[in-house]
């Protein structure tokens, strides 16, 4: 049976959420704790708590009840109490605040299993500081083993420019290298892997990708988008006893950072078989809800039809990831205008818009969500234009069709969104990263439309937050105070980067619970602590609704709850 109750569309120039907030989170708080304690006691009550439900309905509240993974009371500490058995796990939160368990809206947790696992380059601030890390992890392998990295940006590094593989290939000749940019839109590698890859001058690029090339046309070791599977495809593959591994180790660092689900944006059938062997062990804490991946396997997924709540909702299978074009930081967003910064540049196109439409018509008559990578405005346009097509070939469904990103976007299609009902799921963290040299890519006007958090939510959408990890970090606070504040970790910029597309903190605090369960079709099961949803939640030591803003990143993860069993306490 499938656990969500469809929604008829909403009206159009209407937010599809506002009638989903009206009805359905009306339900189960205002039971009475007499009710409740009918049906049974609970076997987890937390009290003496500042809880910050998510629920419109009744926001506030002391204390909370848990019986079968559910919650069954929010109210005050004696209603709680007056629920108690002898049985009964009682949490004394001493004024700790309780929020919803978070959940990221756009993430992808096998790729941070990986990272955990590989040279991790984040933070670099120079090519030299890169080249020492991967040297350092080649004496620990044997010769001729691939060193594979992440996290490297040359917007961090003086000038700001590509790498060449000059000075890499001589401090690592006998291993192949590929490292992965940070937001996994090029990779960078050395004369050896070059070499096994059959990579030389006479190499073209691929529609869609683009190979940096010195000043005699040599390939330098950078390769954009579709042409970083000129040397990725030969990299051997992790089996499903590392995949096993590296997915136990990243469910285990999102817990740990208060994460009880994420929206995993691209998995094939290997990954999505590991998470089903893990979840079927009982091993599985947390709950993905998955975007399946465009590839050979998609039309007999798609046939399988939609799968939701599996193995006590850990996984859902009811989306499909696209991708439109490619990322800023490495120039391969699709724009309208060429890069300020680069003239000749209009950025890589990676699918065109027959495609996704015609993907688009094949997951709506199959009951399945799609959502689509575009981050530039041209790759946001024309995302827009396809799935404008596709609702015109089947029209009337709930189909909450998402962009992921939609970083930057013409101000005349901003409220295309919300006239076709199409969500922005946007990284606020994203924003703080960028803004350094957002203005160099773009120009000063094309601002307008960049990371227009508020811009969008004033036409009736929502907007989803996530942090895209392993591309940023995976602290969901660190997107909640860039969310509120639009500042860097040491409050940068006064006031923030254009602080007119702030969110509230009520709004923050929806975009990482109650408005990533609507955007995956959740929310009569998730995204607020409401009597009859499942009890995630989490303990935090500060208040992030109160507190200060330039204090909300000292805020620590003290307990994580899935279904009411804690699955991170800090020790």
């Amino acid at each position: 049976m499938h656990p969500f109750r469809p929604l008829p569309p909403a009206p159009r120039g209407t937010l599809v959420a506002v009638s989903l907030s009206a009805c359905l989170l009306a339900t189960g708080t205002a039971l009475a704790p007499t009710t409740a304690g009918a049906q049974a006691r609970a076997e987890l009550i937390v009290v003496n708590a500042a809880i910050h439900t998510a629920d419109d309905a009744k926001p506030r509240a002391q204390a909370m009840a848990v019986q079968g993974g559910r919650v069954t009371y929010v109210g005050s500490n004696e209603g709680a109490r007056a629920l108690a058995s002898t049985a009964t796990q009682v949490i004394d939160a001493k004024g700790r605040t309780v929020i919803p368990g978070m959940v990221d809206a756009h993430a992808h947790l096998a790729g941070l299993g990986q990272a955990l696992h590989i040279v991790d380059l984040t933070g670099t601030t120079s090519y030299q500081q890169v080249v020492d890390r991967v040297a350092a992890k080649a004496k620990t392998v044997p010769r001729g083993t691939w060193v594979l990295g992440r996290g490297w940006d040359q917007n961090d590094w003086p000038g700001k420019k590509f790498p060449t593989h000059d000075l890499l290939t001589r401090a690592v000749p006998d291993h192949p290298v590929l490292l992965t940019r940070v937001d996994g839109h090029a990779v960078f590698a050395n004369a050896t892997a070059m070499e096994l890859a059959g990579v030389t001058t006479s190499t073209r690029d691929p529609d869609g990708g683009r190979l940096e090339r010195d000043g005699k046309g040599f390939p330098s070791g950078v390769f954009v988008d579709h042409a970083m599977n000129l040397v990725a495809r030969i990299v051997p593959p992790p089996t499903p006893a590392q995949w096993r591994e590296m997915v136990l180790a990243a469910i285990a660092d999102a817990n740990k950072w208060g994460l009880t689900g994420v929206h995993d944006a691209g998995q094939g059938p290997v990954i999505m078989g590991v998470y089903e062997q893990l979840a079927r062990e009982g091993k599985y804490n947390l709950r993905n809800y998955v975007m399946i991946s465009d590839g050979a396997a998609l039309d007999s997924l798609l046939g399988v039809g939609p799968r939701s709540g599996l193995y006590d909702g850990r996984l859902w299978f009811r989306s499909v990831k696209l991708y439109m074009d490619g990322a800023l930081g490495s120039r391969g967003a699709a724009l309208l205008e060429p890069y300020s910064d680069d003239p000749k540049n209009k950025g890589l196109l990676l699918s065109t818009r027959e495609h996704v439409r015609d993907v688009s018509v094949k997951a709506l008559k199959a009951g399945f969500q799609v959502n689509t990578h575009a981050i530039g405005d041209r790759g946001n346009r024309v995302t827009l234009d396809a799935y404008e097509q596709a609702f015109v070939q089947v029209p009337g469904k709930d189909h909450r069709f998402r962009i992921e990103h939609a970083q930057i976007v013409s101000p005349a299609d901003i409220p295309r969104f919300a006239r076709l009902h199409v969500i922005p799921s946007m990284q606020a963290s994203h924003q703080t990263s960028d803004m350094y040299w957002a203005r160099d890519r773009l120009g000063e006007a094309r601002l307008a439309g960049a990371y227009a958090w508020r811009s969008l939510l004033k036409t009736g959408v929502i907007v989803p937050n996530g942090s895209d990890f392993p591309v940023e970090q995976v602290n969901p606070l660190i997107s909640f105070h860039s969310a509120v504040t639009r500042q860097d970790a040491k409050n940068w910029p006064a006031g923030g980067w254009r602080p007119e597309e702030r969110m509230t903190r009520a709004e923050a605090l929806k975009a990482m619970t109650l408005w990533p369960a609507m955007a995956a079709f959740q929310e009569a099961e998730l995204g607020s602590l409401t009597v009859g949803k499942r009890a995630d939640f989490v303990i935090l030591d500060q208040d992030i609704m109160t507190v200060a803003p330039e204090k909300i990143l000292d805020t620590h993860v003290i307990g994580t709850y899935l279904g009411g069993k804690a699955v991170y306490e800090k020790k």
